[in-house]
This record gives structure tokens, C-alpha cells and sequence, in this order.
């Protein structure tokens, strides 16, 4: 149980898997299969290393953040909450991602909701919601891992759907489909977009100055804004709280240093990214073909990043000051909760609602999207943490916008039925 529990939590192994079988299918030599197989795995490890890279630096950004402007409260951190939800119910969650994943598969292949989610980890994080909502209901350990189980599967087949007329927009085909439990938010960003600007004025467009023609490099671009960004926080912090940080190197010099890491991260992140898709993408292809009819493998998000590098750093930008707003009105109404936005959620979540925003409405798409996608990453937390506390899950809590309106869900309705039957 605990080697197929660490293979399906790995999503590198699960895509190497998925595409291998693809390859086995279409009947390639075993040089073919061997190859294929390892230049997915590699890819996503490598996008894996890049992700932790930024990861790492976001994680010191807040650390600085935080300590500078004397901020206390709730991290919006999912990997946080979700290692205290597995201190609890560990047993539980996985076996209610595992089913999650077969029943992903069911729905994929009998209803017209044709995605298999292959972001393991995101799996996990929802297996844990919903689990968590279960329990703090006071439902059985069995109900819990079958109507969990279900309802994740489901959730995977059905979800990524809402945004994929605009990850055709995109990517330019729909041979693709993103799996990151932020799809309701994306799928507003895409179609906020519409709304207020136009896709011709897209970000990927701006014309630079002469005297600015670094940033057509997007990773110079990245650089210098991220070492900018370092920099305000170290000084808000001071020399102590940042020194305590850096370890051996001068304060002065580690938010340098932490940008270009960030921007390494970047190149690394892309790099992996075109690599595993390459592969995967053809893969699936006889997968699609002879047992799931025109199914679409859902990726992380990452996988957008290409498409458009500057919406991706605009989109981070606008969202984290969205969460900053979000948690100033908390603080001005005394919430008795205040959440603390994540520089990792508004980046990854925030630069990829600002892709979709810019996929409809150029760079006012790209601003107006992100900024809903950082409020509602920081507010819609609020809803479910009540229920989490119960059990004793304080201090994080889950930020994605389909965990907490899916999760809030099934808690009225978990509470309903309970109300009728007693």
C-alpha cells in the first residue's frame, strides 16, 4: 500500500507511467518506450526543480514580508495545511486520492467529461479538503473515502473542462487541458477578459523602450523585478530578521541573490515544461484513441507558462496585491481571522490566471483577472477554516478557489442530509 501511495502521489512517476503505457500501445520498439518514458519523468523533474527553486525563494519573500510589516495571521499555504491534515487522517487521505484517481478514469471513460488529471499533488491537496469536510461532519471513515473518493474523481474528469475553450486560446489546440484545482477561477479570468480588454493588446506585445530592451528577455525581465521585489522586503525586515535569513551571506547581498534564483527557477521550470509535454502529449494520443475516446491529459499549470512568460509575472504581481488588499479590509474590520496572502499561491495561481485574463483581454484582461483570482484566494479561505479549526487544523489553510466553493459545498449539503436523517 505505501509503495502504491508514494508511486501515485508522484506525479513525475504517474505521467512516466501514463506515458509509457501510451507508448506500449502504439507498439514502439523498447528503445522507443525506455526513451519516451525517461524524457517525461526527467521533464517533470526538472520542471520539479524548478518549481522548487522559486518555491524556496517565495518561502523567504514571505518569511521577509511578513517580519517587515509585522504581519501575523493565517498563511494561505495548501502544502502546510495539508501536512497537518495528514498528521490526523493520513490513512484516509490516501486512500480517498487513490480512488479519486480510479474514479477519474471511470468518469473519463462513460461521461462526456474527457479529462485525466495527472497533477498528483494537487490530488492529494483536495483528498485532504475533502476529507477534512467529511470528518468535521462526523461522517464514517467508510462514507468518508467513498463519497470522497467519488467526488474527487469526479471533480478531475469535469473541472478542467470549464477552462478549456481558453486553454484552446492558448495553446492553439485542445490536445491539452490544465489540472490545478483553480479552475473556476481561471475560467473567470478567461472570461473577465473578455470583458474588459482586447486579445490583440497582449501582454506578450509590449514594445520597450531602447533604453529598456533588457526586458524583451523575459528571464532578464523576471530578474530584475524579482530582485526589486527582494530588496523592499529585506529593508522592510531590517538587517537582523534578514541576516537570521541569509546564514553566511551578507543581508545586503541575499536578496540579490534570491531573485536570480527565482528567475534560475524560471528558466529551469520552462525548460522542464516543454520538455515533459512534448512527450506526454504524444504519448496520450493512443491512450486517447483505444480505451478513453478523446480524453486529454490535465496538466499542472506551469504548463501555460510558455504561452505567455509576461502575463505569467503580471498576473503575480496584480494578485499578490489583490491578497494584500483582501487582508488590509480584514484587518480594518477586525476579522478575527486574517489570512496572509502566499507569494508561492499568487505566483503560481495569480500568474496563471493572469495567462487566461490575457488570452481574452490582453493586459487589462491579464491585471482584471489575476486581481479577482488573488482576492478570492485569500477571502474564500475564510469560509472553510472555521470547519478545519474544529479538528484541529489552525495556522494554514487551503487557498485554491475549488477546494474552498467545492469543499463549502458539501458541507451545507453533508449538514442538510444530517438535519433531515435526525
Amino acid at each position: 500500500m505505501k509503495v502504491v501511495i508514494s508511486l501515485l502521489s508522484n506525479a513525475g512517476i504517474l505521467v512516466g507511467l501514463i506515458s509509457m503505457i501510451g507508448l506500449i500501445l502504439q507498439k514502439k520498439s523498447v528503445d522507443d518506450v525506455i526513451k519516451g518514458t525517461a524524457k517525461t519523468i526527467i521533464g517533470f523533474l526538472v520542471f520539479g526543480i524548478g518549481s522548487s527553486a522559486i518555491g524556496g525563494a517565495l518561502g523567504n519573500f514571505n518569511t521577509l514580508f511578513q517580519k517587515g510589516f509585522g504581519i501575523t495571521g493565517v498563511v494561505t499555504q495548501v502544502e502546510a495545511a495539508t501536512a497537518l491534515a495528514q498528521n490526523e487522517y493520513g490513512t484516509i487521505v490516501a486512500i480517498v486520492m487513490i480512488i479519486g484517481f480510479a474514479m477519474n478514469l471511470f468518469f473519463a471513460r462513460v461521461t462526456r467529461f474527457k479529462n485525466i488529471f495527472l497533477t498528483g499533488q494537487h490530488s492529494l491537496y483536495f483528498a485532504c479538503v475533502l476529507t477534512l469536510v467529511l470528518k468535521a461532519c462526523n461522517v464514517s471513515n467508510i462514507v468518508t473515502i467513498i463519497v470522497g473518493g467519488t467526488l474527487l474523481g469526479f471533480s478531475a474528469a469535469s473541472l478542467p473542462g470549464l477552462c478549456q475553450k481558453y486553454m484552446r486560446k492558448i495553446t492553439g489546440s485542445d490536445a491539452l487541458a490544465i489540472g490545478h484545482y483553480n479552475h473556476l477561477a481561471y475560467a473567470f479570468s478567461g472570461f473577465l477578459g473578455g470583458k474588459v480588454g482586447n486579445p490583440e493588446h497582449s501582454t506578450e506585445n509590449f514594445k520597450f523602450p531602447k533604453w529598456l530592451s533588457l526586458f524583451r528577455d523575459f528571464i532578464m525581465c523576471v530578474a530584475v523585478v524579482m530582485v526589486i521585489i527582494f530588496y523592499v522586503a529585506a529593508i522592510a525586515a531590517g538587517q537582523e530578521a534578514t541576516q537570521e535569513l541569509a546564514k553566511n551571506v551578507h543581508w545586503l547581498v541575499f536578496p540579490l541573490l534570491q531573485g536570480l534564483t527565482f528567475a534560475a527557477g524560471m528558466h529551469v521550470l520552462i525548460t522542464g515544461v516543454r520538455m515533459f509535454i512534448s512527450e506526454i502529449t504524444a504519448a496520450f494520443v493512443a491512450i486517447s484513441e483505444k480505451y478513453i475516446p478523446n480524453s486529454r491529459p490535465a496538466v499542472d499549470c506551469p504548463s501555460v507558462f510558455p504561452f505567455a512568460p509576461t502575463a505569467v509575472i503580471l498576473g503575480f504581481i496584480s494578485a499578490y496585491a489583490a491578497g494584500l488588499v483582501a487582508m488590509a479590509v480584514m484587518i480594518l474590520v477586525k476579522s478575527p481571522i486574517v489570512m496572509i496572502p502566499s507569494a508561492s499561491i499568487a505566483f503560481f495561481s495569480g500568474g496563471t490566471a493572469g495567462v487566461f485574463g490575457n488570452s481574452t483581454g490582453g493586459w487589462k484582461g491579464c491585471i482584471a483577472g489575476s486581481f479577482i483570482a488573488g482576492i478570492l484566494l485569500v477571502s474564500l479561505p475564510l469560509m472553510l477554516y472555521p470547519v478545519f479549526a474544529q479538528l484541529g487544523i489552525v495556522g494554514a489553510s487551503f487557498p485554491n478557489v475549488d477546494y474552498n466553493i467545492v469543499g463549502t459545498i458539501l458541507y451545507k449539503i453533508t449538514q442538510f442530509i444530517q438535519s433531515v436523517i435526525h
